[in-house]
């Protein structure tokens, strides 16, 4: 009887997640209600709303690094704070809408804070909310609820993919097929990731980490490494190809700018050495 007290009633844990997305949202979109405006940066005036323009209207042929370097990055995520500002959206409108796209994220850190507290008591429960509250209270999403910047945006995928990857944590001796279902569907989600932002590559290359940590047997581990990597190649065209066809077509780089930039930064730091 003292062990059912201290369980979370059923009802709280079927809805547990509705109500932690109820409760991000509301905290998420009181931001830019209550700054009343969301900011424009250096980089919206430089190369946001073009990137969002360019997303819907390849300018290739017409103007040559309109915002620098910039003009080259991937344009698609910038696309709708563009139209929010071609339709006229306010502040407080557009906030509020892109904080509602943010809220894709809360699900996947949810996951995650199951993964590690999976108890059903109240203790699991309070402790997997503050999980959730403390991630959306850190530096790094506040900052991105008061721009234009496609960061947390462009990350969503990988913590979907860091979740899923730890999925099997939450069953006892997860079967075979559903780790090799979790490794494939981790390895796309890590694949789109990386093609939205490319610095986001240093994170998902330590995700054969997770794919290869449950089951038994050395075979096993390996198809589910294969796989997953596969998958990753997968979701990085889908989400890349478009965009870096674009830039091989008009430029014989699917990189460029940024591909030689590097290069020539490279090869000149390396005659300053020597």
């Amino acid at each position: 009887m003292a062990e059912d007290r201290l369980n979370a009633p059923h009802w709280l844990l079927r809805w547990e997640l509705v109500l932690v997305l109820a409760a991000s949202a509301a905290g998420l979109m009181a931001v830019p209600v209550m700054l009343g405006h969301i900011g424009l940066s250096w980089d919206a005036l430089n190369h946001h709303i073009y990137l969002g323009w360019v997303a819907g209207h390849p300018r290739f042929d017409q103007d040559f690094m309109a915002a620098s370097y910039q003009a080259y990055q991937y344009p698609y995520l910038y696309w709708p704070i563009y139209q929010l500002a071609l339709g006229g959206a306010s502040g407080v409108a557009a906030g509020v809408v892109m904080a509602a796209v943010d809220l894709l994220v809360v699900p996947a850190v949810w996951m995650l804070a199951r993964a590690c507290i999976p108890g059903r008591e109240w203790f699991d429960v309070a402790m997997r909310t503050v999980a959730v509250a403390l991630a959306l209270m850190s530096g790094i999403v506040l900052s991105m609820l008061d721009t234009t910047g496609n960061d947390l945006l462009a990350a969503i995928p990988l913590v979907w993919a860091i979740a899923i990857a730890l999925g099997p944590l939450a069953a006892p001796n997860p079967a075979e097929a559903a780790l090799l279902k979790a490794a494939w569907l981790s390895g796309l989600l890590a694949g789109i990731s990386v093609g939205f932002k490319l610095s986001n590559a240093p994170v998902a290359v330590v995700l054969p980490v997770l794919w290869c940590w449950w089951g038994a047997g050395l075979s096993c581990r390996l198809r589910r490494l294969v796989f997953a990597c596969l998958a990753a190649g997968l979701g990085f065209m889908l989400a890349y190809g478009y965009w870096g066809w674009q830039l091989w077509t008009h430029y014989g780089n699917p990189m460029y700018p940024l591909y030689d930039n590097w290069f020539e930064s490279a090869r000149a730091l390396s005659g300053w050495v020597r």
